[in-house]
């Protein structure tokens, strides 16, 4: 460790550095490349990272809604056998009828209030969940796309090493392969599973 800290060098910073002390054409252009790459991909895993803490709270907040439905709906399931004893009381000889039939009227009201929110929590858990698969869905979008400008990256480095111009033109294909997969995250758009899914069929 430095005086000024410790610092990990990644594959731009060398062709960087390498076509500084050369300081020819070729490697000029490696270095230029492989630095928006770096800056690309770091985006790119940037904007993977809070998808994937988006569909964490989407997921979460479906959680809150499916246990605050099955609290609903244990009121209603209480409010039901109070509505069947109250019903059983009215029909026992010698019982305040009126009064047990207003119970079980009551009851009755309750519970289908208890229904509509239990049904209401339910269905909102049920959104929650759906942006909470989408959210991560364009995370692995994002995660792609972060992979493939690391593997060009990679190959820009190699390229620099060897010096074989047709690896050049494999780095070139792969960046665009990149830009394209963070094109499709961000506009919400995903041909390559409605590929894979029509493929299935």
């Amino acid at each position: 460790m430095s005086e000024h800290g410790f610092h990990v060098h990644g594959p731009h910073d060398h062709a960087v550095e390498h076509a500084a002390q050369h300081g020819d054409t070729f490697s000029n252009n490696i270095a230029v490349m492989t630095a928006i790459l770096a800056t690309v991909g770091a985006l790119f895993g940037y904007l993977g990272g809070a998808t994937q803490n988006e569909a964490a709270l989407y997921k979460n907040n479906a959680a809150i809604a499916k246990t605050a439905a099955a609290d609903a709906w244990n009121y209603y399931q209480a409010k039901s056998i109070k509505q069947n004893i109250a019903d059983m009381a009215a029909s026992l000889p010698g019982a305040d009828k009126e009064r047990f039939k207003a119970q079980a009227a009551r009851y009755d009201t309750d519970k289908a209030n208890n229904r509509k929110e239990a049904e209401k929590l339910d269905k909102r858990s049920d959104e929650w969940n759906e942006k909470s698969e989408h959210a991560l869905h364009t995370h692995h979008q994002w995660a792609l796309a972060t992979t493939a400008e690391q593997i060009a990256i990679s190959l820009a480095a190699i390229t620099l090493l060897t010096r074989r111009r047709w690896l050049l033109s494999v780095t070139y294909v792969v960046a665009v392969v990149g830009f394209a997969l963070g094109a499709f995250a961000w506009l919400h758009v995903d041909p390559l599973g409605a590929l894979f899914a029509s493929g299935a069929h």
